[in-house]
């Protein structure tokens, strides 16, 4: 591998052989999605002007259709949507594209909104597909996403790796790792994006048991595509284990666990000459006590002094 290339951490063949499996139910398992797009849906909305030609990367099937039924939508003329996984883009509404967010088919300046509801955080350089979104953009052009942050899953990765080792001695990474505690609103400035912003959906979702959760993600097509993975697949002894150790450190009162996910949501703009910029430190005209119509008065000396 050239030391110019990003690591490999995930296998997006898998992935895309996943949701090809997970196709035919994959909009009844789409509950993180839903909140997701719910709330990029909201940031369009709150943008005042309207915009020509936009796209919705992932998320799977229903997502037009709500999109065209929210204000968001009437102020957006053609909408397109894609997925990584052909059969997923076959059940989208059209037009629909099956393509990978790591090699976008979009032309320099051809789009006025990108939204990308949860899928990539299954990009091995997201640095890079956000400058590719940004090319995509035109001027002024917007980006609203949304993907799984790294404190997602923290309780079924703690109980798997305690099972594996209490009963081989050492632990295997078999939950992929999402994204950390990166500022994604630096690295959309990196890329190019104007006022990037960034926040943080905790959601706690809870389940019958840990069997139930595995269920769920095998449903989203969101099961660990580690491209260094074990190749032996684990015994069920494990997941039993497992189960055991979530139920006795995770649970509620009523028996049921508890599961977290974590939405990292970012926007930002495409450069264009007409946004404003901030001014440079230091070079107010006008003191803050003036403006506030109060008199000013001194700390006393420094600390230290």
């Amino acid at each position: 591998m050239s030391p110019d290339l990003p690591p490999l951490l995930f296998d997006r063949g898998l992935l895309r052989q996943r949701r090809n499996r997970a196709a035919r139910s994959i909009q009844s398992y789409n509950f993180l999605v839903q909140r997701a797009f719910d709330d990029i849906c909201d940031r369009v909305e709150g943008v005042m002007r309207d915009f020509d030609h936009g796209v919705i990367l992932g998320g799977g099937p229903g997502l037009q259709a709500e999109f065209r039924h929210r204000h968001a939508g009437s102020k957006t003329g053609w909408v397109a949507q894609s997925d990584l996984a052909p059969a997923v883009a076959g059940r989208l509404e059209s037009p629909a594209l099956a393509l990978d967010e790591e090699r976008l088919p979009f032309a320099d300046s051809s789009l006025d909104l990108i939204m990308a509801p949860l899928g990539l955080h299954w990009t091995n350089d997201l640095p890079g597909v956000l400058v590719q979104l940004r090319r995509a953009l035109k001027p002024d052009g917007f980006l609203a996403a949304a993907l799984l942050g790294g404190n997602s899953l923290t309780e079924l990765r703690q109980c798997l790796a305690t099972a594996e080792s209490e009963l081989s001695g050492g632990a295997h990474a078999r939950v992929s790792p999402l994204a950390g505690t990166f500022d994604i609103a630096a690295l959309l400035q990196r890329a190019g994006f104007t006022m990037p912003v960034a926040d943080i959906d905790r959601v706690t979702v809870r389940y019958d048991n840990a069997f139930a959760l595995m269920a769920d993600l095998r449903g989203m097509g969101e099961t660990s595509i580690l491209a260094d993975r074990p190749r032996r697949p684990a015994t069920r002894a494990l997941f039993v284990r497992m189960a055991e150790i979530y139920a006795q450190r995770f649970s509620d009162p009523d028996g049921r666990i508890r599961a977290t996910f974590e939405i990292v949501h970012a926007a930002g703009w495409a450069p264009h000459p007409d946004q404003p910029v901030a001014k440079r430190p230091g070079s107010a005209t006008v003191r803050l006590a003036d403006a506030l119509g109060v008199t000013e008065e001194s700390a006393g000396e420094k600390a230290g002094r």
